[in-house]
């Protein structure tokens, strides 16, 4: 494929290393030999690390829909065989077979970790190396889940907005046009009431899987250990919660990163980031976030996503913590940190459930934008997001209308975004304005295909527009209902409270329970911005230190 990244950036995803570096390497591996044939890593297996190749060559391959061997690149002495699941040992995304008699340096994950923070020039070199091998993976769909099923269905769209957020590679196939969807759905004899289906690499098969059921299946959570006391469990890996992540981690800190759906939280539904401090040019919310998420892998962070926590529990006098998850699994911390977010704002329309997931969307990835590619589409909000998520879909679709309640955007939207929404010809704003209704056809309450939009304006004025696609970017409400058991003191809005905002002299950060803190958009008094929530996430991080030292 002309302009992929294996294409244009293929010397740095498969540097030769010399010599020199490779014994620089030796102390953090062991030596390992493979025959002629033999299999180094299976895709849908965990992998046993990164390998470097002293001498032979290896085969790298993945399975296509048929199952069958697709080669991808050949690796000889001196080239190193892995991608960024490595860090962390999850199941390896390719085949790696030994073409020749195999002699290689095998790194396990927690040592490989450990050269990239030792090794600091050439732990860069095979960090970005990783991260291009996965960003390939995810251009080409190769090593991942198959999902069958029809493009409009809300699970399929549900299915694949989960794994892109995740940054894990898929195939998605539908029976209405590709031949081999209509093969796999015949030999698994999948009735049409059960698609979709998700065949994952290890060739089990799901029928219509939840997120943590796929999650599951993949290796992008595994087993929680319920013995063992992290120093810190944040919950939400948005910016604030990843910087907590990294910070920790890197400190020295044992940390578990939980999430109920995908790393970035809403700062990924951002198609670009263009006042974050460094990027001058802008940078979409999904690679900001997809470096932080490697990053905190980097440090040795345990990420679980997605794995959703139900309850916390206090027990008074102790130094420990305990988070009860959806799962039934449980773990345990000396300090908790809550950057658990906000969850998105519904619109107060009747029949608005039965178009979510289909055509009612809180996110505009690239996704979302294939769906409504060409059509007219109704956005609602007037925040930064807002205008970020209109001025992408402008690129895409038709025309954009936003729907504005206020008198204008200057209240609530940055000046950049607003003169780019004024110079862009197929956005149009209509202020003063809410969404009624919506029409369309929904024989299974669910799931249904909008076809028009009606608002009223100034005066009462209604205006039905056919549209098919609607895109909500209403604020949020904070999550954390899951702070009730525990009783930490929120605000009169659902906010925690922290700090000065307790008492004077409170502890920065610090909620009312010792050693649980609460930063970014979940704390009360938090300024929205992904620059603060960062910031928040490693002023933690020096909290904590303080509270372990007294504890």
């Amino acid at each position: 494929m002309a302009g992929t990244t294996f294409d244009t950036r293929r010397a740095q995803m498969f540097p030769r290393l010399e010599p020199a570096e490779i014994d620089r390497l030796r102390r953090f591996g062991q030596v390992i030999h493979a025959e002629a044939g033999a299999a180094l890593a299976t895709s849908g297996v965990p992998s046993p690390g990164l390998f470097v190749t002293l001498a032979g060559r290896v085969a790298i391959s993945r399975r296509d829909a048929h199952n069958d061997s697709q080669p991808i690149v050949e690796h000889a002495a001196g080239q190193f065989i892995g991608e960024i699941a490595q860090l962390s040992g999850r199941p390896s995304l390719v085949d790696v077979t030994a073409i020749s008699d195999v002699e290689a340096l095998l790194i396990a994950p927690e040592r490989l970790r450990a050269v990239l923070v030792a090794e600091a020039e050439l732990g860069e070199r095979i960090m970005r190396a990783l991260i291009l091998r996965r960003v390939s993976l995810i251009e080409t769909g190769a090593g991942g889940p198959i999902i069958v099923g029809r493009a409009a269905d809300s699970e399929v769209i549900r299915l694949s907005g989960f794994l892109a957020r995740n940054g894990h590679p898929y195939q998605h196939l539908d029976p209405d046009a590709v031949e081999c969807a209509k093969v796999l759905i015949q030999r698994f004899e999948v009735d049409d009431s059960e698609l979709p289906i998700v065949l994952c690499p290890d060739g089990t098969l799901l029928r219509q899987p939840t997120n943590y059921q796929l999650g599951r299946c993949i290796g992008l959570v595994g087993p929680i250990d319920s013995d063992r006391l992290y120093d810190v469990a944040v919950v939400g890996a948005g910016p604030a919660g990843l910087a907590t992540a990294v910070y920790a981690a890197s400190e020295g800190l044992s940390v578990l990163v939980l999430d109920t759906r995908a790393f970035g939280g809403q700062a990924g539904a951002s198609a670009r980031i263009e006042n974050y401090l460094g990027f001058p040019t802008g940078i979409s919310g999904m690679a900001l976030m997809g470096r932080a998420y490697g990053q905190a892998q980097k440090f040795g962070a345990e990420l679980a996503i997605p794995d959703e926590v139900a309850s916390l529990d206090c027990e008074e006098g102790s130094h420990r913590y305990r988070l009860k998850l959806a799962s039934g699994e449980s773990a345990q911390a000396k300090t908790v940190v809550i950057a658990s977010g906000a969850r998105y704002r519904r619109l107060e329309v009747e029949n608005l459930d039965r178009f979510e997931g289909a055509c009612v969307h809180y996110w505009a990835s690239p996704l979302e934008a294939k769906l409504c590619a060409g059509q007219e589409v109704a956005l609602v909000g007037a925040g930064n997001s807002a205008g970020q998520a209109a001025v992408y879909l402008a690129s895409q679709v038709k025309k954009v209308w936003m729907i504005v309640r206020g008198e204008s955007l200057a209240a609530t939207m940055s000046r950049y975004l607003i003169e780019r929404i004024e110079s862009t010809s197929n956005i149009e704003v209509v202020v003063k304005s809410e969404v009624i209704d919506l029409e369309g056809d929904a024989p299974d309450g669910k799931g249904g295909q909008l076809s028009a939009v009606r608002w009223r304006g100034p005066g009462g004025l209604e205006t039905t527009q056919a549209i098919s696609h609607l895109f909500l970017f209403i604020g949020a409400a904070p999550n954390t209902a899951w702070l009730a058991h525990c009783r930490v003191e929120l605000d009169n809005h659902g906010f925690v409270r922290t700090g000065a905002d307790l008492a004077p002299g409170h502890p920065l950060l610090q909620t009312s329970r010792k050693g649980v803190f609460a930063i970014g958009d979940a704390r009360a008094g938090s300024v929205k911005r992904v620059a603060a929530a960062v910031g928040e996430g490693a002023q933690a991080v020096a909290a904590i230190h303080a509270y372990l030292a007294d504890a």
